[in-house]
């Protein structure tokens, strides 16, 4: 479907739900089949978000019985962290969908829908059944509005109450308005009570002893006298980046090298009751730096080297491998952030984890960064003391503009190609997945269901792989995976007639240039070197569908 004709396709085609429709085209997001590349992730359970929407939620939902109603709560990542279902058909509706807990509604995963819209827009919106743009969203109608913590204004989640097409009724805007200004007042209440749990650690810490002791919390740094006399701004700021991954419980002990060379072990405690907050007791030591694999370092003299640029098409890993190519201690500062938090937050984020020597940031997704934010990247680049700079964006050969621009200051650039043009390396890949989601290794993949997930085409590359197996692992956590244990769409294997070798490297090619393009064949044929007719003839000597 071409960008141009998006708009006739959305009923009444309103200026937000058409943008959507086009934001989602771009992404790549299909518009049949279901959610079967939805795969549930890890969320915090004991948030600031559920543990001060849940009473609000609660009396919501109770006011909501027998109207057929439900509730979805997302975090400000975008993910399912809380639902309540009023109707068993709305339920099993979602659940088709593997709309469940910890899976992600962003527009560029699932496309128009009440909660990625919500953070795409930043404002209240009303999607009817029609407007959705997957297909297997229009029996649904939704209303999802964001919630934004009072003091910092960033987008702390979003609610979203829906309900079949056929019972959907707009009266409840108001109401639902109400219960996100409620929530918005007990983050406000939990954000005052976190501060008072992490400044009473502070005092109980700092009174009775001559180390240096800093307490940090979400938004606020508080030190006594020895760590003011001892530290400087930068060893701060490096002390920052190690609250980032507090221990879940109890204390740790982590050796630095502070600005003046000399070493350094500090303590890290968690402050039960402050939102995200520990305490840093730091104490000097009289020899020199030893540094251990998790040492860090802020007197790096030497200059910086030049960044590593990750890329390649969506879900191949880039980010995965980034981490993986990233010097620790490592900040991952994604671009998705800096449309949940405002571009002012990520900037100031930028210049923290970028003010110590050591380590490194990983910048994911510098083609989704605005222009403003992108120069501020490149002038880090120019500096001669900085964090080494891993970079991820989508194929070099798409990129425009300053993203170009930035990523042509990597000189080590390592691509990754989709899935389908790496089949051989497919059985390895699903069986590390399997072990993964199966950790006892009571299950194996049969040569059948080897056969049948190296012969599909992968769009969604990594995820949707990924997605498949955790599928056919619970459908059979013993024994062996067989091909119908997969999704359905996955059993049907290669076609009957194999293809040989060299007839398969062609057709990988065709799908890459295709997808590369939208589906365009025009430029698909210009990238390939051929007619439009010979690649129309090809298309179909070589089964290629859904193009």
């Amino acid at each position: 479907m071409a960008s141009s004709d998006t708009a006739r396709e959305v009923p009444d085609a309103r200026p937000d739900i058409a943008a959507s429709w086009r934001r989602a085209e771009l992404a790549g997001v299909a518009r049949q089949g279901g959610f079967e590349h939805l795969v549930p992730g890890a969320y915090d359970t004991h948030s600031a978000l559920l543990v001060g929407a849940a009473p609000v939620l609660e009396q919501l939902e109770e006011g909501l019985r027998g109207t057929g109603y439900s509730t979805i709560l997302g975090d400000r990542e975008c993910r399912v962290v809380r639902r309540w279902f009023d109707d068993d058909r709305t339920r099993a509706g979602f659940d088709s969908l593997n709309i469940r807990e910890g899976a992600s509604l962003l527009e560029d995963v699932v496309g128009t829908n009440g909660l990625g819209t919500v953070v795409e827009t930043r404002h209240p919106v009303v999607i009817h059944g029609a407007e959705h743009f997957s297909v297997a969203l229009r029996r649904f109608s939704c209303y999802g509005h964001p919630i934004r913590h009072p003091l910092t204004r960033r987008i702390e989640g979003v609610l979203d109450v829906s309900a079949l097409v056929e019972t959907a009724n707009p009266l409840l805007q108001p109401l639902i308005a109400r219960a996100v200004r409620d929530i918005e007042q007990r983050l406000l209440d939990g954000s005052r009570a976190s501060e008072k749990s992490l400044l009473a650690a502070f005092q109980a810490a700092s009174g009775h002893t001559r180390r240096a002791v800093l307490a940090v919390g979400e938004d606020i740094v508080m030190c006594n006298q020895a760590a003011s006399d001892l530290l400087s701004p930068a060893d701060v700021a490096l002390l920052r980046v190690l609250a980032d991954d507090p221990p879940e419980a109890g204390e740790s002990t982590i050796r630095v090298s502070l600005e003046t060379g000399r070493a350094a072990d500090v303590d890290v405690t968690r402050v039960a009751g402050a939102r995200r907050g520990v305490l840093l007791r730091v104490e000097e030591r009289s020899t020199g730096p030893h540094l251990t694999p998790r040492a860090l370092s802020t007197s790096v003299l030497m200059r910086a080297p030049a960044p590593t640029l990750v890329h390649g098409p969506p879900g191949t890993g880039r980010s995965t491998r980034a981490r993986e190519l990233a010097p620790l201690p490592t900040k991952v500062l994604r671009a998705a952030t800096a449309l949940l938090d405002g571009e002012s937050a990520w900037a100031h984020e930028l210049a923290e984890a970028t003010r110590r020597w050591a380590g490194s940031v990983v910048v994911d997704g510098i083609d989704l960064l605005p222009d403003e934010l992108l120069d501020l990247v490149i002038e880090c680049v120019d500096r001669r003391n900085r964090p080494q700079l891993v970079l991820t964006s989508g194929p070099v050969a798409e990129l425009t503009g300053r993203a170009a621009t930035l990523a042509g200051t990597a000189v080590v650039r390592e691509e990754l190609v989709p899935l389908a043009a790496r089949r051989s390396q497919i059985p390895d890949l699903a069986s590390s997945m399997l072990a993964d989601v199966t950790p006892n290794g009571a299950a194996h993949l049969t040569p059948g269901a080897i056969r049948a997930l190296t012969a599909q085409e992968w769009p969604g590359n990594l995820r949707e792989l990924r997605a498949a197996v955790v599928h056919a692992a619970e459908r059979r956590s013993t024994g062996g995976i067989v091909v119908a244990d997969l999704p359905e769409r996955y059993q049907v294997t290669a076609p009957a007639r194999p293809l040989a070798a060299l007839d398969r490297a062609e057709r990988d090619a065709i799908v890459c240039a295709l997808r590369a393009h939208g589906g365009n064949k025009v430029q698909a044929a210009r990238e390939l070197g051929v007619s439009r007719t010979t690649l129309y003839a090809r298309i179909r000597a070589l089964r290629i569908s859904d193009w």
